[in-house]
């Protein structure tokens, strides 16, 4: 499980540092992609196939889940760490997401977010102000 949030600065190759506990939990590997908000997606290997799995299970028949399917692996990279704890973001990864030279890393459960800071800041005060209307619809807190 990864939560929290980290700030970390990009270097000029492109790499950013992820928190000690994640890469524990992610071992010496990860899967990123395209997340559905402005933001890069970075999924452990087991958690990649998983997910992996539960898609492949569903009918590619329809036009939507070849279109699901095109729009999570058509985008995905795969990035190891280097002895610094780094990996590399792609580039078309670091534009889709609108990052620069600094990067959060957030952690949501099963995977881990990349934020340019802006975008994570107001994503952050949306996701904060629903959060509670959210948890009554799901019948919680």
């Amino acid at each position: 499980m990864f939560f929290g949030e980290y700030v970390y600065k990009i270097d000029d190759k492109g790499r950013v540092p992820l928190p000690p506990k994640f890469r524990r939990d992610m071992r010496d590997s990860v899967v990123l992609t395209k997340g559905t908000e402005k933001c890069i997606r970075a999924y452990p290997l087991a958690e990649w196939t998983r997910l992996a799995a539960e898609l492949a299970a569903k009918a590619v028949t329809s036009s939507s889940q070849r279109k699901l399917n095109r729009a999570i692996f058509g985008t995905a990279f795969s990035a190891t760490f280097d002895k610094q704890g780094r990996i590399p973001l792609p580039l078309p990864l670091r534009l889709h997401a609108e990052i620069g030279d600094a990067v959060v890393v957030v952690g949501v459960n099963q995977s881990v977010e990349l934020w340019n800071e802006d975008l994570w800041k107001t994503e952050k005060a949306s996701s904060e102000e629903q959060a509670e209307q959210i948890l009554e619809s799901m019948g919680g807190a």
